[in-house]
């Protein structure tokens, strides 16, 4: 079934109109009176509805029922990625879109070789946004993951350290593994935190150790930094059972 998404006040009425980028969606698809289309909050909830009038610039809908969403994971996944090069972020927002990620959050870190400023930053968070919007409407999710930049390591880690399991991977890790982590405790959301392509700083380590993060490693090579938000993200979701 066809899914769009629109704002939560929208979807509180009985009849909806589609308008902008929506309705230039559907007339693409060629939506006709009668048939049934999915619409969205990005929040979790949805409406089976039915399409009464199309004309040019709008569809015009009629709910027939609302419900949760199906699609959304048991466990909520935030996903913490140090500034990397160029336009590995998006990737990693659209496949952690994909793979059922709560939350998307870009910070610095010592090693971080990009550092956009605020002005650019304003611009690439609108263009990030889109491109989760995008990856949740094509992998038919009930939620847009939010995505969110902080402004130091230091708010990542206590940001990160409010849900039931903050984890933070680094190569020179070898004791503690995801699984051995997974396994410890129950748990309904986690965090996942990542360094950049030079990866974290020892020192950076041992905050995280102290800010409450559990140090992991991902196995015995090494993966690249946009590599491994997304394994590891996999690895939480199927140990959640969802796949």
């Amino acid at each position: 079934m066809t899914r769009f998404f629109v704002t939560s006040r929208e979807l509180d009425g009985d009849f909806l109109v589609l308008t902008g980028e929506n309705a230039d969606h559907a007339k693409v698809l060629r939506l006709k009176n009668g048939e049934q289309v999915l619409v969205c909050d990005g929040e979790g909830r949805e409406c089976i509805c039915t399409v009464s009038d199309v004309s040019p610039g709008q569809i015009s809908l009629v709910v027939l029922s609302r419900q949760e969403s199906k699609t959304e994971a048991s466990v909520r996944v935030r996903v913490y990625m140090a500034f990397p090069k160029g336009d590995k972020l998006e990737h990693v927002i659209q496949k952690a879109t994909e793979l059922g990620a709560y939350e998307i959050v870009a910070f610095p870190s010592n090693r971080c070789v990009s550092r956009p400023d605020e002005k650019s930053l304003q611009k690439k968070l609108e263009r990030w946004q889109k491109i989760a919007a995008s990856a949740a409407e094509q992998s038919g999710r009930g939620l847009v993951p939010r995505v969110r930049v902080l402004k130091s390591y230091q708010e990542a880690l206590q940001d990160g350290a409010q849900t039931d399991l903050p984890i933070l991977f680094y190569e020179n890790e070898r004791a503690t593994t995801l699984r051995m982590a997974l396994e410890e405790q129950p748990f309904r959301s986690v965090s996942l935190l990542t360094g950049p392509e030079g990866g974290l700083e020892e020192r950076e380590v041992e905050q995280a150790k102290n800010a409450g993060f559990r140090i992991c490693t991902l196995g015995s090579r090494i993966l690249r930094c946009e590599t491994a938000p997304l394994c590891a993200l996999s690895a939480v979701m199927y140990a959640a059972g969802e796949f």
